[in-house]
């Protein structure tokens, strides 16, 4: 024997179980029995708990890849930026004028090719292999600094 319940929802969860039960080809009941069951069942907490890690997991990986992305950047930058100030020797008065124009029109040329290559998915970092081990570590060890 079954009992009548009577239950309010909100239109867009009421909605919801319609186009569930629509593509099931169930009834609006059967769908609600089902999630009612499910909450009771005793291994419903678990299934809870196991989507729950699964979702952190993952979370989990994502903040170690930009942890390590954010990493090479800094690294390749300061790397670049040492090597830059090391073999770049300053410009007479003269040239500067020159050389600040030069330089405009090639900042323009590396935002172009940048924007270019982000456009098409290219990414540095996409080049740089997953499983290079050590790279934490070895900033720490040098304390921060790289080879120049």
């Amino acid at each position: 024997m079954r009992s009548r319940l009577n239950v309010s929802f909100p239109p867009a969860t009421l909605r919801e179980i319609g186009e569930l039960a629509d593509r099931r080809k169930l009834s609006r009941s059967a769908i609600v029995e089902a999630a009612v069951a499910s909450f009771l069942s005793p291994d419903g907490a678990d299934r809870r708990e196991a989507a729950f890690t699964r979702r952190l997991d993952r979370l989990s990986r994502q903040a170690q890849r930009l942890e390590r992305d954010l990493g090479i950047t800094a690294e390749t930058l300061a790397l670049f930026v040492r090597f830059w100030l090391t073999v770049t020797p300053p410009l007479p008065e003269d040239a500067q004028a020159s050389a600040q124009i030069k330089g405009r029109a090639r900042f323009e040329n590396f935002i172009e090719t940048l924007g270019r290559r982000l456009q098409k998915g290219q990414s540095f970092l996409r080049e740089i292999p997953e499983d290079v081990d050590g790279w934490g570590s070895e900033l720490n060890e040098q304390g921060g600094e790289g080879e120049a």
